[in-house]
């Protein structure tokens, strides 16, 4: 399984998804890691700040089309249409109040990080 969590600096969580450096990338086998990658963002308009913030047309294919073959995507914050679309894409998001990388990986391997949806920034919502 591999597992994709936004972060800057490859240590804290990142607080946007969609505004995210890049994604360190875990695969596990058995509930252990054997491999981790970092993967540059540079898929979206967010990562670059060259999408126009506030125009709600973008569409989402090429982060979703970037971590397709994660099953599972962590982060501290997105918006509710990503939330939505990741999930139909069949990839997992969670929203967790975990700050920290490592942390968060081993809380979801053992079944523990908790995923907030809730917390999804509604102005992303159509």
């Amino acid at each position: 399984m591999k597992i994709a969590i936004a972060s800057d600096n490859q240590r804290d969580i990142s607080a946007h998804f969609g505004r995210t450096l890049g994604f360190v990338i875990y695969t596990t086998d058995n509930g252990k890691v054997v491999s981790r990658e970092y993967r540059e963002n540079t898929f979206t308009g967010h990562s670059t700040h060259s999408d126009g913030h506030h125009n709600m047309h973008h569409t989402h294919n090429s982060i979703i089309e970037a971590l397709r073959d994660c099953e599972v995507v962590i982060s501290n914050g997105m918006g509710r249409r990503i939330y939505e679309d990741l999930i139909n894409a069949n990839i997992r998001p969670v929203i967790t109040t975990e700050t920290n990388v490592e942390n968060a990986l081993t809380l979801y391997l053992e079944g523990k990080l908790r995923d907030n949806p809730e917390t999804c920034c509604p102005h992303h919502q159509h």
